[in-house]
């Protein structure tokens, strides 16, 4: 069983083994909780995200996919790299596309022998995913990631709103 706990905060600062970026498929950095990751790390990160080969001109992970460095300067030894779907009214598979985020990132933080993640509110910013829905697909993901990935002991969703920590709150009850 996974003990999920919800709070506010900065993802970056957080002392767990893993924590997820909300990144885009160039894995170059950007705004929002990407930016905060990348300067919080380090150069080190963008040098280490460079590395990963392009899947297709200008992609290193797909929407859905999931990739993983080091944490660099951060307290978290790991960063798992995930780029959520943009919200296209529901019609893109973007449910599905969401869930895989939070599945794939279970399976590479497993993979790195973590026993604890944090997540920011994938899509929930710039990308539009409605921040109710966007909730209920991760804490039931997570759960039921949860069953066959026993390693992982934990996982903070971390809010960057009110609204949001208000509705992973009522999620996870």
């Amino acid at each position: 069983m996974i003990d999920i706990e919800v709070q506010r905060g900065d993802i970056t600062k957080l002392d767990v083994d893993a924590i997820v970026n909300a990144a885009n498929e160039r894995m170059l950095g950007g705004g929002g909780v990407d930016g905060a990751i990348h300067r919080a790390a380090g150069p080190e990160l963008l040098a280490a995200c460079r590395v990963f080969p392009e899947t297709k001109p200008g992609v290193r992970c797909p929407t859905g996919a999931a990739r993983v460095t080091s944490g660099f300067r951060l307290p978290a030894r790991y960063v798992i790299h995930t780029v959520g779907p943009v919200w296209n009214g529901g019609i893109h598979s973007e449910r599905d596309l969401l869930a895989s985020c939070y599945r794939q990132s279970l399976w590479l933080a497993e993979a790195v022998g973590a026993a604890s993640i944090a997540f920011p509110a994938i899509s929930c910013g710039i990308y539009g995913f409605p921040i109710v829905e966007a909730a209920e697909i991760s804490v039931r993901t997570i759960r039921l990631a949860a069953e066959s990935h026993t390693a992982i002991r934990s996982a903070v969703l971390v809010a960057f709103d009110d609204e949001v920590f208000d509705a992973w709150t009522e999620a996870a009850r």
